[in-house]
């Protein structure tokens, strides 16, 4: 028997085929196969990928599509058993057992007969689990090739799978242990606004209080069939009206954090900058939440929403903002990367004067909590490879949990870029403030402002422990 573990290909010819000779591959189930899987095929059926749904049908949660055990047939027949040159003339198959994630799977395929006139050859085609239980099993009719072929495999498009459910839902798992907060929502006038508020809620992660022109929210519930029964509504004119009473409520402890609507920006953060008891000494920042494909971990970006061009006094506040949101999320000690174009100080770009003013600062403890660098360029960030190439000694290079822009309009780009070209999603906080804003764009879903939420939700049980 012949194990298929080259990628190099090499028939076996029709001639050189035996009754009873027969091959086999082993291969291991994994959760992105059957998203692939799905992908590819266009079956979406929730018993392969809806595991809530999976779990009330008679397997008790998600297996693999029956035709991915007919793929690994058809891939042992098509590369190596006979070959290159095979044509699939017929195949039967038998489902008998579930495939679920992790099962280790056994193809063998054995010739039964050949057909010289035809030059046919028949296989008995069985898949094993690991407990050697048969899971499929058929029998394939091929045209065998008659010219030995024996080549490198032609190089194929890398599959990665992406699932921004399952990251979202990892985020929501890494909070459940917490109690919601009480949460002002500001002006939730239109459908994601309001939608995203109201599954924040579902979820656990704040206690609503909608404050907003009674008429136009109750408009917006009723024409998207939301259910705003048992929610607390504030009615108020306008969005400056909103804005102004949830930084009010905020200010006399009537909610431990803040959730921006429909509203512009700047109407919620002026009512926030111009109520003094919200302010503290530390200046606001925005920090954005990425979960990238390309990135094994969540990647933090600041400040790329609020500060334009911050000065070097301004920088020690956003760095150490972000590095305490790092702290409420679970990293005790963040890798800081200092963004610039190059990694090198340079006297003629001011950002690498910062990035490298800025660790000498953190290394006489003006900035804590981070292990800082820079200036480092994105790659070398982001990218072990792009370090090795540059040969760059640094922990953070290459590892970075905080990517530092240097200014607004640098890590807005950034910050859009990762979300529409890289196919990232994101949530995002505004810090500085005595409660924590969750800031999302007015063109992000709800799923971003329920990500959004839970940042919120951390960062008010953290201002618990750390606030007097």
């Amino acid at each position: 028997m012949n194990d298929i573990i080259s990628k190099d290909i090499e028939n076996t010819t029709y001639d050189e085929l035996t009754v009873g000779q027969s091959a086999r591959l082993v291969r291991t189930l994994s959760l992105s196969d059957i998203q692939a899987f799905a992908a590819v095929s266009g079956d979406y059926n929730p018993t392969h990928v809806d595991a809530e749904f999976a779990v009330k049908t008679l397997f008790h949660g998600v297996v693999a599509h029956s035709m991915w055990g007919a793929t690994l047939i058809s891939s042992l027949l098509g590369t190596q058993f006979p070959g290159a040159g095979t044509v699939y003339v017929d195949q039967s198959l038998h489902f008998m057992l579930p495939v679920r994630v992790g099962d280790t799977l056994t193809v063998v395929v054995t010739v039964t007969a050949k057909d010289d006139l035809t030059k046919r050859v028949t296989l008995d085609c069985r898949v094993a689990n690991q407990t050697g239980k048969t899971v499929l099993a058929g029998t394939a009719v091929v045209l065998a090739p008659t010219r030995k072929v024996s080549r490198h495999a032609m190089p194929m498009p890398w599959v990665h799978t992406f699932d921004p459910q399952a990251r979202l839902d990892a985020l929501l798992s890494s909070v459940r242990h917490l109690a919601p907060v009480r949460c002002a929502v500001v002006h939730p006038c239109d459908p994601e606004s309001l939608r995203g508020a109201l599954d924040a809620a579902r979820h656990g992660l704040i206690e609503p209080v909608l404050i907003a022109p009674e008429a136009k929210l109750r408009a917006v519930a009723d024409a998207t069939e939301l259910d705003l029964g048992g929610i607390e509504i504030r009615p108020v004119e306008h969005s400056v009206a909103a804005a102004e009473r949830a930084a009010e409520m905020a200010a006399n402890g009537e909610v431990e954090a803040l959730m921006k609507g429909s509203l512009h920006t700047d109407e919620l953060m002026h009512a926030v900058v111009t109520t003094r008891a919200l302010r503290t000494k530390r200046r606001l920042s925005h920090v954005f939440r990425f979960d990238v494909p390309m990135y094994e971990k969540p990647l933090l970006i600041s400040d790329a929403a609020l500060n334009i061009k911050p000065s070097l006094e301004e920088k020690v506040d956003i760095i150490q903002n972000a590095i305490n949101l790092s702290h409420a999320l679970g990293n005790t000690r963040p890798n800081v990367a200092i963004l610039s174009a190059v990694e090198t100080v340079n006297i003629k770009m001011q950002s690498t004067l910062d990035a490298a003013a800025l660790c000498k600062m953190a290394d006489r403890g003006q900035i804590t909590g981070g292990n800082l660098d820079g200036p480092l360029a994105f790659d070398n960030a982001v990218s072990m490879e792009a370090v090795r190439i540059k040969g760059i000694e640094s922990t953070v290079a290459g590892n970075a949990d905080i990517l530092i822009v240097p200014d607004l309009e640098s890590g807005n780009m950034l910050a859009k870029q990762l979300e529409y070209l890289a196919g990232a999603t994101t949530c995002g906080v505004v810090l500085g403030a005595r409660i924590p804003i969750a800031l999302t764009s007015r063109a992000d879903g709800a799923n971003a402002r329920v990500a959004s939420a839970a940042l919120a939700m951390m960062l008010a049980h953290h201002n618990r422990k750390v606030q007097p």
